[in-house]
């Protein structure tokens, strides 16, 4: 059996005589001796916690020195870590289970499971005598891998096993180069942004009491710009995703995007547009000078800006969505503030209106119930008209990289998939050309119907 030292004097960690120690004290510990003389004379007294833990004292100083344990502390979360004092501790109370204070904090350790928790419930690490660590000798797995991987290598034990099969449900990972040029695990993501997991095979082998654990990395067969079939009737991608499916995705997200700025940009604007109407005066002059500053404002550079901000921030796909629409509106409700404002002033001396003050009528109520209601086929018009614009606008930032990314579809971040290969496009005409027809029937379908709305609601229009 293999043993390690976990010290509890600060000043033994990290001696470069550690390891010849543990060899002499494990000797010791095979020979059932209660007392070790290490080869620079000095004499350490051995006491058993249990069968797989003993108590090292140096008789000189009469304190204890180290805990000779062959345990190793699994952490329940992947990446952390806990404090020598702690572990030592552990140890310590393992044989009573009773509680201790480390640090201000409360532990108990469980004496089958050899788990250590916090005073209210929460699991810190599994004490075990496997270790697990991924190549670079950093604990990345989850506590329920560890445990599985336990009982695996205990059966393999018994039965004196050399080689074995485990089936685990893992993380699928995809290696990419990080800021400083070194390749690097990102985990893979489904069209929501939710991590994929798959069940793969790993084959565990031992050799001289060290178990090495591989797994299988997928390897995926795709039909990479495959062209038009019946089977796919506009071709496949660079990643062998049905071009078809993809243009019907990405259509409900550029709509999405259309009509959630759409709607966010009229409830700026005939808030504000009804106040200044209403009211005008001072408030007037304010919330018009600032949709003079908005109109001022540079919206694709702000844009562009933002697309690079989101890209070193590495931003997700589903944040970058609503981040982008709510830019998008913020920056889009001038014009129906400004309408909404000019068809109030024209309104609010009329003599429904001196009725509704006559009779007492809350402001708010003379506002949004009585004013902006007529005012109603102008937003409509003006709505409609918008929708195409914005669909344009989000279809050419998705375009130049700059809006919503991979693995969400839209039909901007379609064509700049085809531009992004740095080759002919007149190769892959079959994925772009439909992407860029829909677009633009799409908008000039959104102007026909502004059109058509505004010529219904023109009185001059029924003469």
């Amino acid at each position: 059996m293999t043993y390690k030292l976990e010290c509890l004097n600060p000043i033994m960690r990290g001696d470069i005589a550690t390891n010849e120690l543990a060899t002499a004290i494990g000797d010791a510990c095979a020979k059932n001796l209660s007392v070790v003389t290490y080869t620079d004379g000095e004499i350490y007294a051995l006491s058993a916690i249990d069968e797989f833990n003993y108590n090292v004292i140096r008789v000189e100083e009469a304190e204890p020195m180290c805990i000779f344990t062959d345990y190793s502390f699994n952490m329940a979360e992947a990446g952390s870590n806990i404090s020598a004092e702690l572990k030592a501790a552990a140890l310590l109370n393992l044989a009573s289970e009773e509680a201790f204070t480390v640090d201000g904090t409360s532990y108990h350790v469980d004496k089958e499971s050899g788990e250590l928790f916090t005073a209210d419930g929460t699991l810190v690490a599994l004490m075990s005598d496997v270790r697990v660590v991924d190549s670079n000798a950093q604990d990345t797995f989850d506590v329920a891998f560890k445990e599985g991987l336990g009982e695996l290598m205990s059966q393999m034990r018994d039965e004196n096993q050399k080689a074995a099969t485990l089936t685990w449900s893992l993380k699928q990972r995809n290696i990419t180069k990080n800021e400083e040029g070194k390749e690097v695990f990102e985990d893979k993501l489904d069209e929501e942004g939710n991590p994929i997991f798959m069940d793969e095979e790993l084959q565990i082998t031992e050799l001289i009491g060290t178990y090495t654990i591989t797994r299988n990395m997928p390897f995926y067969v795709t039909n990479k710009y495959a062209p038009m079939s019946a089977e796919h009737p506009f071709g496949t991608d660079g990643n062998g995703m049905d071009i078809f499916a993809r243009m019907m995705y990405g259509g409900r997200i550029s709509l999405l995007v259309g009509f959630v700025v759409v709607i966010l940009s009229m409830l700026i604007g005939v808030i504000l547009g009804g106040i200044a109407g209403y009211f005008g005066g001072w408030v007037d002059t304010l919330i018009m000078r600032l949709v003079e500053i908005f109109y001022c404002i540079p919206s694709y550079p702000i844009l562009i800006i933002l697309g690079g901000y989101m890209d070193a921030a590495r931003m997700d796909a589903i944040s970058r969505l609503y981040v982008m629409m709510a830019v998008l509106g913020i920056l889009s409700w001038a014009g129906i503030a400004r309408l909404v404002r000019g068809q109030i002033l024209s309104l609010r001396e009329q003599e429904f209106m001196i009725a509704t003050e006559s009779t007492g009528v809350k402001v708010r109520h003379r506002i949004f119930r009585h004013l902006v209601p007529n005012v109603m086929p102008q937003l409509i018009v003006s709505a409609t008209g918008s929708l195409g614009g914005v669909i344009l606008t989000e279809s050419s930032l998705s375009f130049l990289g700059l809006g919503v990314k991979f693995p969400l579809a839209t039909w901007g971040n379609m064509i700049e998939f085809v531009t992004g290969l740095n080759e002919n496009l007149g190769r892959y005409i079959y994925i772009w050309l439909p992407v860029g027809l829909l677009i633009c029937f799409t908008v000039i379908s959104f102007n026909f119907v502004g059109d058509g709305l505004r010529d219904a609601f023109d009185p001059k229009m029924k003469r």
